[in-house]
């Protein structure tokens, strides 16, 4: 029986750029960095959620055929992949942390039907939502109501 998520792929064209980055100016911290032949191993997790981990993959490794690289590569550069989504218990006050630590955002913070949510995007352009969800949460709330005045741009 599945107990959960473990392990989630970030794809980065500089493993030790993007390591930097969570790391400085996200505060997350590093679980595992090693060499596993040709392959970086680099994983980060949150401090509170030792049980979930970050790997940051390049498209270049092992798994990939070529073509496939290539075209994940590109996808990378063009800043269109969304990564996930990190919770927070203060969206508008790590908004203020963060982009002091120079962290590009999309969007502001903004109220939505699930939290307050705002919309950054890591070294390489991959985007993740940072949301304080709503403890008071609606589900039979119509989510058509839910605009997205600011979505992330595509180029």
């Amino acid at each position: 029986m599945i107990k959960g998520i473990a392990l989630v792929t970030i794809w980065t064209l500089d493993q030790e750029r993007t390591k930097r980055f969570f790391i400085d100016k996200l505060g997350l911290q590093e679980r595992a960095d090693m060499t596993m032949g040709d392959m970086r191993w680099v994983t980060l997790g949150a401090p509170d959620q030792p049980d979930v981990q970050l790997a940051l993959m390049r498209p270049d490794g092992p798994t990939l055929d070529p073509e496939s690289g290539r075209a994940l590569t590109e996808l990378v550069s063009k800043g269109v992949l969304g990564a996930g989504a990190f919770t927070t218990d203060d969206c508008r006050g790590d908004y203020e942390r963060f982009r002091a630590k120079g962290v590009e955002f999309v969007s502001e913070p903004q109220e939505r039907p699930y939290g307050t949510e705002a919309v950054f995007r890591d070294d390489n352009g991959n985007w993740y939502s940072l949301t304080q969800p709503n403890k008071d949460l609606d589900l039979s709330k119509d989510w058509n109501e839910c605009v997205y005045e600011e979505d992330p741009p595509r180029d």
